[in-house]
């Protein structure tokens, strides 16, 4: 029987992270810091935005390629 995916926390409706969540522990880890269940999910809702607010800027400059100056 397939698992359940669990409902990303943080606000975010995705099971899919725009993250690596192992890469993000460590990088916490490496600050001598805890993770929380619920970082994972805050992170990718803040990614999303964050590429939705490029995105948007490029189509309002006439664009279809988000570019590094649109984040």
């Amino acid at each position: 029987m397939a698992k359940k995916a669990k409902k990303a926390a943080g606000g975010s409706k995705t099971n899919n992270p725009l993250v690596v969540q192992s890469k993000v522990k460590e990088f916490i880890k490496k600050n001598k810091m805890n993770c929380s269940s619920d970082v994972i999910g805050a992170l990718t809702a803040n990614v999303q935005g964050l590429i939705t607010q490029g995105c948007n800027r490029a189509k309002a400059n006439g664009r279809k390629t988000l570019r590094a100056t649109d984040l």
